[in-house]
This record gives C-alpha cells, sequence and structure tokens, in this order.
C-alpha cells in the first residue's frame, strides 16, 4: 500500500513539474482518447457482427452459383446423350454407315466428349467413336457404368470420376453416362448399353476457379454413399493425410452448419445437385472470419491513432499559442549558446515577456559587437607577424648573395658579380613596388627569375629552370614574394642534396576560373610526415624553409578566402609539385567573373 502511495505521488509531482503546454495537450489528449476508445468499442462489434453475416451470406451464394452453374453444364451434356441416344434408337439396323457419320458429327461438335460407344449386354462393342482399338482385357460387364445400365434399363445414370480404360493409349479422367436401349439389329430387337465419357477436366475447372476466402474450397459428393467425386485435395484424402467429415455432410440436402471434426472450426455450406445426386460442399475456415475482424480492429486501431495524432496537433497548437512568446526566449537563448549570436527575436508586445525579450537582443548585440571587434584585431595581428616574417626573410638572402659576389669577385669572375648584383638589384626593386602588395603575374614572374639567376650562380649549375605563362595569365594580379619561397624550397630540399642536375620548371595558367601557379621540382620529394604538418603543424620549428611555404599558405587564405592557397604532391625520390590557387583579378579593385 505503501509503494502504491509512493508511486502515486511520484505522478502527481511529475505532472506539476511539467509546463503549462505539456498539461493543456495531455488533457484534450486523454479525453479524446477515452471518448474514441467508447466509439472504437461499439464500432468494432457492429462490424465483426456484419463481417459474419456477409461471410454466410457470401458462402451460400457461391455454392449456390456452383449448383447452378453445374446443373447447366449437365442439363447440356444429358441433352447430347439424348440426341445420341435418339440417333441411336432411329438407325437400325445398326451397325451403318449413316448413323456412324451422324455420331462423329455429335463427337466433334464438342470437345468435352472424350468417346462414344453402344455394347451389348455382353460387353461387344457394336459401334463407337473414337475409331480406336479397344483393350482386350478391359471387364465391360464389371464396371459400375454398365452394370447401373443393365440392372436399371431405360435411366441415365452418371458414374464416379474414373479413368477411362477401355480404349489402347487412352487414360483419361473421365465421368460416363451409361443407359440401357432397345435397338434393332439383324431385323430383331436387342437390349444395348449406350455409353457417352465426358471429360472431368471441364468440371474440375470449373470447381477449381472457386475459392472460399483464401484457405476454403469446395469438394462433392455421392450422395447415396458419400463417396468423394471431387476435391481439390485429392491426392491427401486418399493417403489419409486429410479428412472429411463426410457421414455429417449426408444429414444435410442444403443449408450451413459449424464443423469441428478436423480440430478447426470451419463453416460448411451443402447444396444438392438435381437428378444425379451430387452433393456440393463449400468449406471456409472460422479463423480466416477471425482475421477479418482483426483487419477491422487493425483499422479502427488506425483510425484512433490518426484522431489523437490530430488531436496532439490542435492542442499542441493552441498550448502553444500561449506559452509561444517564452518558448520563442528559450529557443534563441539555446541558439546563443550554441554560438550564433546574429539571433533577434522580434517583439509584439509590451508585457513582461516582451520587455525581457527587447534586453536579449541589446545583450546578443553588444556581445555580437565586441566579438567582430576581437576578430578584426587578431586579423590586424596576423597580417603585422607575416610582414615582420617577410621581412625577416630579405635581409637573410641578401646576406647570402653578397657573401657569393665577394667570394666570386675575390675569384676574378667579374661577369657572373655583374650578373649576380643586376639581378639582385631587379630582385629587390620588384620586392619593393612602391609598397603595392598586389602585382601582376609577369612582375611576380620576372621576380622569381631572377631569384633563380642567382641561386644558380651560387650553386655553380647545380640545377636549370623553366619559366611558362599563358598570355591571357601575365596581366592578372597576384600578391606579391608568393613564388620565390617555393622555389627556395625547392632547392634547399628538394635538389640541393641530388647527385644529378636537377630542374625547376614554373607555370602560370588559368583553370576553371581561377589563376593557377605551378612550382615543380624533380628533386628528393617530402616525406609523408613531414608533408602533412608542412602547411599547418610544426615544420617550421624544424626547416627554415617551412616558414616561407606556410607564409604563403596564410597570405593568401587571409587575402582571400579558406578556398584559396597551396595544394602539395610530393613523392620521395620523384619530385614536389606545388600548385598555387588564386582568385582571376584583372585589376586592382575587381574581380573577373
Amino acid at each position: 500500500m505503501n509503494a502504491i502511495r509512493r508511486k502515486y505521488r511520484a505522478l502527481a509531482d511529475t505532472w506539476k513539474s511539467k509546463s503549462i503546454q505539456f498539461i493543456i495537450t495531455a488533457s484534450f489528449t486523454l479525453i479524446a482518447i477515452a471518448v474514441m476508445l467508447i466509439v472504437s468499442v461499439i464500432l468494432y462489434n457492429k462490424f465483426a457482427r456484419t463481417a459474419e453475416q456477409n461471410t454466410f451470406l457470401s458462402n451460400g451464394q457461391i455454392v449456390e452459383q456452383i449448383n447452378y452453374n453445374l446443373e447447366v453444364y449437365l442439363k447440356a451434356v444429358t441433352e447430347v446423350f439424348d440426341l445420341v441416344d435418339r440417333k441411336v434408337r432411329a438407325g437400325s439396323p445398326i451397325p451403318n454407315d449413316t448413323l456412324l457419320e451422324q455420331l462423329n458429327t455429335i463427337f466433334e461438335s464438342r470437345e468435352d466428349i472424350v468417346s462414344m460407344a453402344l455394347f451389348t449386354q455382353s460387353g461387344e462393342l457394336i459401334t463407337g467413336l473414337p475409331a480406336a482399338e479397344m483393350r482386350s482385357n478391359t471387364k465391360l460387364t464389371e464396371q459400375s457404368w454398365f452394370t447401373s445400365a443393365v440392372e436399371i434399363p431405360d435411366h441415365l445414370s452418371f458414374s464416379l470420376p474414373h479413368i477411362q480404360n477401355l480404349y489402347k493409349g487412352e487414360y483419361k479422367w473421365v465421368v460416363s453416362m451409361s443407359k440401357g436401349i432397345t435397338v434393332m439389329r439383324s431385323g430383331k430387337p436387342e437390349r444395348a448399353v449406350l455409353l457417352i465419357d465426358v471429360n472431368f477436366k471441364t468440371m474440375d475447372e470449373l470447381f477449381r476457379r472457386v475459392s472460399l476466402g483464401k484457405k476454403g474450397y469446395v469438394y462433392i459428393i455421392d450422395e447415396s454413399a458419400g463417396n468423394i467425386i471431387y476435391h481439390p485435395q485429392q491426392q491427401l484424402i486418399y493417403i489419409g493425410l486429410k479428412y472429411e467429415n463426410v457421414e455429417q455432410a449426408l444429414k444435410y440436402t442444403y443449408g450451413s452448419y459449424l464443423d469441428e471434426s478436423t480440430g478447426e472450426k470451419r463453416l460448411i455450406t451443402i447444396k444438392t445437385v438435381n437428378n444425379i445426386g451430387w452433393k456440393i460442399i463449400g468449406v471456409s475456415y472460422m479463423d480466416e472470419i477471425v482475421a477479418a475482424k482483426k483487419e477491422i480492429g487493425g483499422f479502427i486501431a488506425w483510425l484512433l491513432a490518426a484522431v489523437i495524432v490530430f488531436v496532439l496537433l490542435i492542442s499542441a497548437f493552441m498550448s502553444a499559442k500561449i506559452s509561444q512568446p517564452i518558448k520563442r526566449l528559450e529557443k534563441s537563448m539555446r541558439k546563443v549558446e550554441q554560438g550564433d549570436f546574429h539571433i533577434h527575436i522580434p517583439v509584439t508586445g509590451n508585457d513582461e515577456v516582451g520587455r525581457l525579450s527587447r534586453r536579449f537582443n541589446y545583450m546578443v548585440s553588444q556581445i555580437r559587437q565586441l566579438m567582430d571587434q576581437s576578430i578584426r584585431e587578431q586579423e590586424a595581428k596576423r597580417k603585422t607577424e607575416l610582414d615582420v616574417l617577410q621581412s625577416q626573410i630579405n635581409p637573410h638572402f641578401l646576406y647570402n648573395t653578397l657573401n657569393s659576389v665577394v667570394r666570386m669577385a675575390g675569384s676574378g669572375k667579374s661577369e657572373d658579380v655583374i650578373t649576380m648584383i643586376t639581378s639582385l638589384s631587379k630582385f629587390f626593386r620588384i620586392s619593393l613596388s612602391r609598397g603595392k602588395r598586389i602585382i601582376t603575374v609577369r612582375e611576380e614572374l620576372e621576380h622569381v627569375r631572377n631569384y633563380l639567376i642567382i641561386q644558380k650562380i651560387r650553386y655553380k649549375n647545380k640545377f636549370e629552370y623553366v619559366i611558362e605563362a599563358e598570355e591571357e595569365a601575365l596581366d592578372c594580379r597576384t600578391l606579391k614574394l608568393l613564388l620565390q619561397p617555393l622555389v627556395e624550397n625547392a632547392i634547399y630540399h628538394g635538389i640541393e642534396y641530388m647527385v644529378d642536375e636537377g630542374l625547376i620548371r614554373i607555370t602560370a595558367s588559368l583553370e576553371g576560373g581561377k589563376l593557377l601557379f605551378t612550382v615543380q621540382d624533380d628533386g628528393l620529394g617530402i616525406p609523408p610526415d613531414k608533408l602533412e604538418r608542412l602547411l599547418h603543424g610544426s615544420a617550421a620549428s624544424e626547416e627554415g624553409s617551412g616558414v616561407g611555404v606556410r607564409n604563403v599558405h596564410q597570405r593568401i587564405r587571409l587575402a582571400f578566402g579558406e578556398e584559396y592557397g597551396l595544394h602539395i604532391d610530393s613523392k620521395q625520390e620523384e619530385g614536389t609539385v606545388v600548385r598555387v590557387w588564386l582568385p582571376l583579378q584583372m585589376d586592382e579593385g575587381g574581380t573577373q567573373g
């Protein structure tokens, strides 16, 4: 009892802690569920009873239709038998060619007739079709159709379905119609037996097209002895794997009853075929009716679920109208927690929530301004650091070059001294560029060419170089001093330690609406671990030239955005390819589209 009280208190506390929107939504939903449950139970009971009544009525109509179709078919074949009977009686003396021709016309007019024959009471064939050789070991006088015709003369009898064994090579499943008649033979009246075999396949197809539900079926018995004439599972009946309670069925001429003799509850519907004494028995399984009830229950359950969802939506909408301003403020605060400082709450009222929203908007605006100011300060700091780094590179290069000039002057290499001094002056002229950060591609290539001239002399022709550019690319604009650090890296770490002479290839082209520089060498390549750290890691702390490469990458991305910069491919012992992607600019202030 105490446990129940504790659970009740816990449930009450949980309910109290919920929001107003939840309480309104839950209340509307619970009321709707209660009403729908009552309506659903009433509808289910009504529909279930209707389903059972429809099943009983439908089975009766189907069996009645089968009975009608079978009677129509049997009437048609009976009329054929009567026609043959009249032709045979009027065809005296028998046999004769005229009678055989008439019988052949009737025989060919119907595909369901397998054979026609006239026998003496001793079993001797008088005439018949088809003109096939008869089996010698067939005992006609012992067959049921023959004995029925002899014992009850002038009465048309229908046999049970059986395999025809009169003719050699013919083994068809037939129903035999037989009748004892009197014919004139050799001028004297003589008792004879007239036989017409009808292919049972026609009737079999008529029955197989019928189904009572998914598992139901129709079978036929002989009302005199209860022999099964037709059953869709005839083989199972013969070997004893299926049982039909024909004893109970023989007690009914027509009507319906429930049977549980096979262990399953089944609805049995019976109709007797006139004149031939056959009973048509329809079998349907009650569990299919239960399945129909389940479908009805499932439909009502889906309907109930749909109504509950609809009520939930309506109640949620109504409760949201009440708590919408607070929800909006809560959602905005959550976005600010996630880092979105561009949020702004629309204020439509002057109540407490409206005043709180105005204060919130003001707070977010102040935070956004402070963040923008901090970003501008950080970018300015980064640009300053990069400029300082660039200013450190030029004196280092100047120092090395002047040392080389001094050595060559001491060695009497005046031509090389002149070439180096000339190239050095052009190199620094372009480096200064009157303080401009943006120069043409033509000037950038000239700058790196002067650098390569100096380095080639310093390294005593350790390498060759090729500079190529598309004509359209020469007048494009680029950040200055991009290529020199890349070429320096190719010399110091790709070619300097090679045994053979190296090659540096520099190209400028337009691709995909962008400007592309390529610096390629056939040097030693970059190890994978160092290549991975070269642009983003700590390679600068290990090798000085890494400062220049990363400097170029950062300058490009800082000036033009994340989609531009360097892309490096390298294989050891094969060389390195550095691609420099820049926006396509044709003048200082605009970008070509």
